[in-house]
């Protein structure tokens, strides 16, 4: 298992994370009982995972009672680094949802107690709120840190916006900065490509990708003709949008032949090609099984090779918005390294470059 800094901070983290969405779930995303939970939990430890990620509205706080249960035995949680979330609504109540200071020290309190645990390692905000002032948000973050309840914050699904203005109020007011972003980032869904990957390079963010297989139809099993019986996408998810379903399955036939002439499955080439994209830390893989997460972790091993990537690319390109199709008019010759990662390819490609 490889390891890289989780942004602009210390901590190592794996390069692959394991989820926990499943934990005491539904049929629609999974439903993991306890033993099996464990289980897989001990399979990614000894396969080196250390980062194990959930949230507070997984199951309305089951995935976390259960994580804790498995960590509090056999020295697991030593061995563990552990990753919640808290915004989207806990409870009936009018302040029971949100990023206010009243619900984050409270989700936090809670969560702390579902994990049994004395700290969270990475306390990561589920999504934008923008009724709190970032300021409120921001220093109940920093409060949890100075407690000793969190070690260390990060955001997840912001816009470049919201992330700016959360960096520009924790530098202001010297409260701790967010060290990570959690987003979805895939060969179908390449649209943190224009912002959320530049800012992560630029400000020290380290992503952590969600359903890095668009919740199993990056894997190679969901076809023109047909897919499974069973899964989210069966249940009607609507995670990721699909909005060319021709472009998506133009990615997976391209996807199945790098799989097939590799001898691996198709969701480790999807895995693969994802870890090795800029910025990258880690991507968060679940499993309804032992077997769903033993394939996943293979994908730490895939490297592909430059012209796999340049197949991948090719098919999954998205065209340039605006501004960068000016720059790349206009500003090619003062392109930094950052900006090349995203308009290079197009150079290339309409200049010979």
């Amino acid at each position: 298992m490889q390891y890289r800094y989780l942004g602009r901070s210390g901590l190592k983290v794996s390069v692959l994370t394991m989820g926990t969405m499943t934990f005491g779930g539904s049929e629609k995303v999974g439903n993991t009982a306890q033993r099996e939970a464990t289980n897989q939990i001990d399979l990614c430890l000894d396969h080196g995972i250390n980062l194990l990620d959930t949230a507070n509205m997984y199951n309305d706080g089951v995935s976390e009672e259960m994580i804790g249960v498995a960590l509090a035995e056999n020295g697991r949680r030593q061995k563990s680094l552990v990753a919640t979330k808290v915004r989207f609504r806990i409870g009936e109540g009018p302040n029971e949802v949100g990023l206010s200071r009243h619900h984050i020290i409270a989700q936090a309190e809670a969560s702390l107690k579902r994990l049994q645990t004395d700290v969270i390692d990475l306390y990561q905000v589920h999504e934008w709120d923008g009724m709190t002032p970032i300021e409120e948000t921001m220093e109940a973050l920093d409060t949890l840190i100075k407690h000793g309840k969190v070690r260390y914050v990060g955001c997840s699904n912001y816009s470049g916006w919201h992330i700016m203005k959360a960096l520009g109020a924790a530098q202001a007011h010297n409260y701790q900065r967010f060290i990570s972003q959690q987003i979805h980032y895939t060969l179908y869904s390449r649209e943190a490509e224009f912002e959320l990957v530049p800012i992560s390079q630029d400000q020290g963010l380290g992503i952590l990708v969600w359903s890095p297989l668009a919740g199993g139809l990056l894997s190679g099993k969901y076809r023109r003709d047909g897919g499974p019986d069973t899964g989210r996408h069966v249940g009607g998810s609507r995670e990721p949008p699909i909005h060319d379903r021709e472009r998506l399955y133009d990615i997976v036939d391209v996807i199945v032949e790098i799989a097939r002439e590799r001898g691996v499955s198709g969701a480790q080439v999807a895995l693969a090609w994802t870890l090795g994209r800029p910025g990258v830390t880690s991507v968060v893989i679940g499993g309804r099984n032992q077997a769903q997460f033993s394939d996943n972790l293979a994908a730490a091993e895939l490297v592909l090779s430059a012209g796999e990537r340049a197949r991948l690319n090719a098919v999954s390109q998205p065209n340039l918005p605006y501004p960068y199709w000016h720059q790349a008019f206009t500003a090619h010759d003062r392109l930094g390294p950052i900006d090349r990662d995203l308009i290079g390819p197009h150079l290339e490609e309409d200049q010979g470059e």
